[in-house]
């Protein structure tokens, strides 16, 4: 039962909205660096750096309720931190054999759910 509760906080029903719009950019930006001919890792930061830029106003906003742009450094260290934990999942999963693009879906979701995780706590919870 509590459970469920979780789940329909409506804090994480935005969440979940928001990080569809901002997953569904920042593969897209991911999967045309790849396109282009950038290698996974390169990619990925390219990826990341647009993504965060994109995704402080949209979380910020939508899901937290917050326009503090004094928050934009945590935030950063947030993407920094889920930046190298994502280029670890996509470097053991391509030494599987998985191409780069099923490695990048494969890691969308833990990378989202650390992200949620960490801003939640480090980045908004400062938020009024």
């Amino acid at each position: 039962m509590k459970l469920a509760a979780h789940m329909l906080d409506p804090q994480l029903l935005r969440f979940a909205a928001v990080g569809v719009l901002n997953t569904a950019f920042g593969y897209l930006i991911y999967a045309v660096m790849l396109w282009v001919g950038l290698n996974y890792a390169a990619a990925a930061a390219v990826a990341t750096v647009l993504g965060v830029i994109f995704n402080f106003k949209s979380t910020g906003r939508l899901v937290f309720g917050s326009n503090n742009n004094r928050l934009l450094f945590r935030f950063v260290g947030v993407y920094a931190f889920v930046y190298a934990m994502n280029v670890l999942g996509l470097t053991f999963l391509t030494a599987l054999g998985l191409s780069p693009y099923m490695a990048g879906l494969l890691t969308l979701l833990p990378a989202a759910v650390l992200a949620f995780v960490l801003n939640k706590t480090f980045v908004f919870r400062a938020s009024p």
